[in-house]
């Protein structure tokens, strides 16, 4: 990485002191399932645990200047029906757990409003998101109790396709949105429910800025103009975003970010796949297995300086006033150098501060354009409510697909 001129890490944490992260996903949630089934007697996040194989503890979210933390109730794709809905019940549960262990330094948060009052008394705004419509089962009554329980966004789809939105990373299922897709869309609206587009196919993104009423995210996603990974955001959906007044959160995932990544990662997935690992098993046997494939098999190393390449173009194709951060933190298994871990938002920061960015820009980045984009769904959900009730339509009578519940 480049080195940061002096003065401006200072002048990256001044500025977080005043306007901290909001990051869009990360998968603690998940990492604390596999590895302790939630017990945090065994896993005390009061401690620092930086090379332990976590990203995230408290004292490193308090370094790296984050204030508000979409926690991911993430449950993987090979779920299916009502063990998927139990599964993400199970996480959002587990997040529960964590925030009443650790009052003084997380605080619950549901709205904009939630956010701004935990910034004020120096806790982190906790929110959740749920990744992949397969943890709603096709059910619009599902998906309303995920919203009563604290869930404020649903990825519409995870790596593989849902029988109404299709996926970035798996084969055209339904076009893009079905007509229940749309329904699905039109539902988060008006409850209040973030649309999140990362994971889904550049067809579902479109249909759903087709039909949403109410800003879109993106929670961890990058420019495709600057890597062409499917994961990414193409810039004619960037170029939507001012119209739809949503947010793209840069990701830090180097195969997403990183050109030569891509064909490595492809390679290193192989491998665990042959070990009989899925390829975000994050397990200490599987991480022994990535260290003896990337020491015969030296990995492209992202940088602070890749990120900000995506974030400079996501500003120039979307505005300052519709990008975020999103990490992925704890859902992968490399991060670029100088964003180890949750400690390291002040180099991305310094790195901007270096490029030029003002403290204006960079405030929009980091805590104002998050807090701006809930407000305002809240806001689209106000007036959707007044105009109509919830929606008890299914998959079976929209899209004529009876028996299809995932």
């Amino acid at each position: 990485m480049e080195p940061i001129e002096p003065g401006f890490d200072e002048q990256a944490r001044e500025l977080l002191a005043a306007h901290p992260v909001v990051d869009g996903h990360n998968d603690l949630p998940w990492a604390l399932r596999e590895r302790v089934r939630y017990d945090l007697d065994r896993l005390d996040l009061a401690a620092n645990h930086c090379g332990g194989g976590l990203h995230t503890d408290i004292p490193r979210l308090r370094a790296g200047g984050v204030g508000a933390q979409f926690w991911s109730v993430f449950v993987r794709a090979g779920m299916a029906g009502d063990d998927a809905v139990s599964a993400t019940l199970e996480q959002i549960d587990g997040v529960g757990q964590m925030l009443d262990r650790y009052p003084a330094d997380l605080a619950p948060a549901l709205t904009a409003d939630d956010m701004e009052a935990a910034r004020a008394q120096g806790r982190i705004a906790s929110l959740m998101g749920a990744e992949g419509g397969h943890s709603i089962n096709s059910s619009l009554a599902t998906l309303r109790a995920l919203y009563a329980l604290g869930v404020r966004y649903l990825t519409l789809t995870h790596n593989s396709n849902v029988p109404w939105a299709d996926s970035a990373t798996d084969e055209p299922g339904v076009g893009g949105l079905s007509a229940f897709g749309r329904e699905v869309v039109r539902e988060m609206n008006r409850l209040g429910m973030l649309v999140d587009l990362s994971h889904v196919a550049a067809s579902t993104m479109r249909h759903a800025l087709d039909t949403s009423t109410a800003p879109v995210v993106f929670s961890h996603s990058s420019a495709r103009a600057v890597c062409d990974h499917v994961r990414n955001i193409p810039d004619d959906v960037l170029e939507r975003l001012p119209g739809n007044g949503g947010v793209a959160m840069a990701t830090f995932v180097p195969k997403f970010i990183l050109p030569a990544a891509i064909e490595w990662t492809l390679a290193a997935d192989e491998n665990l796949r042959s070990h009989g690992h899925h390829p975000l098993d994050m397990s200490a046997e599987a991480m022994k297995l990535h260290a003896a494939f990337e020491e015969a098999h030296p990995r492209p190393v992202a940088t602070v300086a890749t990120v900000a390449d995506h974030l400079d173009h996501m500003r120039e194709a979307a505005g300052v006033d519709h990008i975020g951060i999103g990490g992925d933190f704890d859902g992968t298994a490399f991060t670029p150098a100088g964003l180890d871990d949750v400690s390291g938002y002040p180099n991305l920061i310094a790195e901007l501060l270096r490029r030029g960015w003002s403290t204006a820009d960079l405030a929009k980045l980091t805590w104002q354009n998050a807090v701006r984009v809930l407000r305002d769904a809240e806001s689209v959900a106000r007036e959707e409510r007044a105009r109509r009730g919830p929606s008890n339509a299914t998959i079976a009578v929209l899209d004529g697909r009876a028996g299809l519940r995932a």
